[in-house]
């Protein structure tokens, strides 16, 4: 990855928009945000690739609840079940998200690379694939310091 992405969600995040926000790397949400995956009431499923992050974020049941049932998740519920990273009034979701921005850019630039490659990928390997994965991350971050 080159980048992280961050979502700032404010208001109604619906279908598409909720999908959206789940394919980003991370989420800072205002306290009127709602979050609802509307598809199956319409008769369809949600197809914007927000399944798997949405499992990940949240587990497989959550994930179930929120989809078949296509009810609304508020601000503090999602906060509290790991759809959001962050949680602030809606007057400070400009700022907060521009302090998140500021957090991660402080970081060397390698090391979140590096780092967000490896955690994107660690749910679906064994423990000791992600060892070596971290091994080798680790290997091209010291020659990258060494220069």
């Amino acid at each position: 990855p080159r980048f992280v992405s961050i979502a700032a969600v404010q208001g109604y995040a619906i279908g598409g928009g909720f999908q959206l926000a789940l394919g980003c790397d991370l989420r800072v949400v205002a306290d009127d945000a709602q979050f609802s995956m509307k598809e199956p009431a319409l008769g369809i499923v949600p197809d914007v690739g927000g399944t798997q992050p949405l499992v990940e974020c949240v587990g497989y049941s959550r994930a179930l609840d929120i989809c078949v049932t296509t009810r609304f998740v508020g601000a503090e519920e999602a906060y509290a079940i790991g759809l959001a990273n962050r949680l602030v009034p809606r007057d400070e979701l400009e700022s907060a998200t521009q302090a998140l921005v500021d957090e991660i850019l402080a970081i060397n630039e390698g090391a979140v690379r590096e780092t967000t490659a490896l955690l994107q990928g660690a749910a679906r390997v064994d423990a000791e694939t992600q060892r070596l994965r971290e091994r080798q991350h680790q290997v091209r971050r010291f020659h990258d310091l060494r220069g």
